[in-house]
């Protein structure tokens, strides 16, 4: 009876997805830029996409971010990912 009391309303919970603010800085023929979107997809990370080509100031944002011109530039949460590491996005999106 005890071990009834115990597991009593202990039911398998499951845990809700932890949601991530993710960005990306891209341009249209990055192919690094093209497999970090599709590996979001996959995962179905949503995200928001800045094309650094149609809109300067986003260029800008993502040299300030990363250091760096090159792109893609990622944004977990507030962690810089430069390039498309996608160990790196596996670990910070617990994917």
């Amino acid at each position: 009876m005890d071990e009834e009391l115990n597991n009593a309303g202990l039911e398998d919970k499951k845990e809700e997805p932890v949601a991530h603010h993710v960005e990306i800085y891209t341009s249209p023929t990055c192919i690094h830029c093209k497999a970090a979107k599709e590996f979001f997809q996959e995962h179905n990370v949503t995200y928001t996409e800045y094309n650094v080509v149609e809109d300067p100031s986003r260029r800008q944002e993502a040299v300030e971010k990363s250091g760096q011109m090159g792109v893609p530039v990622i944004l977990v949460n507030d962690e810089v990912v430069i390039g498309f590491d996608e160990e790196r996005l596996s670990e910070l999106l617990g994917v």
